[in-house]
């Protein structure tokens, strides 16, 4: 990791505007924003390491940073991927626990870096904070249920279809509806829980029925309607 101290004035994520932040006094906003250390990292950087310890949290301000967990094979297994005002890091400070997920960048970032120390204070000192960062991690919880949920109940074809829909979502299209985001036949196996080979099938297949385009990384959705049906998100928002 290599600080760059000009990217400083940069780093728009420690503000109000942030739903995280919008209730610190002027004083903690301040002080957060003065302790905070602005780093640039490169494709392939790992921010921490599962089974490490975690000294303090991460909010991005730009890029893709991946988040997973490595199973008894080596597989990796993607929990989510952070972007633009996300923060990362802060439960294992708040467990007092090794870090249960590695973060790697996969699209090159610009992250803001707070020791656990300030996060503790926060959450001692001001309880809104804290209320903001305990839906934080309700809602992520959810989310890590209705995964599991999906695992249990739902077929390979359903699952990559999902993760499909929740990429365009999350990270959007472009004019010529090329996802926002390139991802390895790899890490979208790693997402969707079963075998790379699987996945390279039912691209092909999702290819054949004109779901989608395919070019190297990158994908063109053509047809979100079509891939909710196959994905079963009839109730979907």
């Amino acid at each position: 990791m290599k600080n760059i101290p000009s990217l400083d004035d940069q780093a728009e994520c420690l503000t109000r505007s942030h739903t995280l932040f919008r209730h610190l006094s002027d004083k903690e906003l301040t002080g957060l924003q003065n302790e905070k250390l602005t780093e640039f990292h490169r494709r392939g950087t790992v921010l921490y390491h599962e089974g490490s310890r975690i000294n303090g949290f991460y909010c991005i301000e730009k890029g893709i940073i991946k988040v997973y967990k490595t199973g008894i094979d080596g597989r990796e297994q993607i929990i989510r991927f952070a972007r633009k005002e996300d923060i990362i890091g802060f439960r294992s400070i708040l467990s007092h626990e090794l870090a249960c997920t590695t973060a790697e960048v996969i699209e090159d970032a610009v992250t803001c870096y707070i020791s656990g120390e300030t996060l503790i204070n926060l959450v001692k000192n001001n309880g809104n904070f804290s209320i903001e960062l305990m839906q934080l991690t309700c809602r992520e919880l959810g989310e890590a249920n209705e995964y599991i949920t999906d695992i249990a109940q739902k077929t390979v074809r359903e699952r990559l279809a999902e993760i499909l829909i929740h990429l365009t979502d999350e990270f959007g299209l472009d004019d010529n509806k090329i996802l926002r985001i390139t991802l390895t036949r790899e890490e979208l196996s790693n997402i969707v829980g079963t075998a790379t080979e699987s996945v390279i099938r039912l691209l092909s297949e999702f290819k054949q029925d004109r779901l989608i385009e395919l070019s190297g990384r990158k994908m063109k959705i053509l047809n979100i309607p079509g891939l909710m049906k196959v994905g079963n998100l009839y109730n979907y928002k």
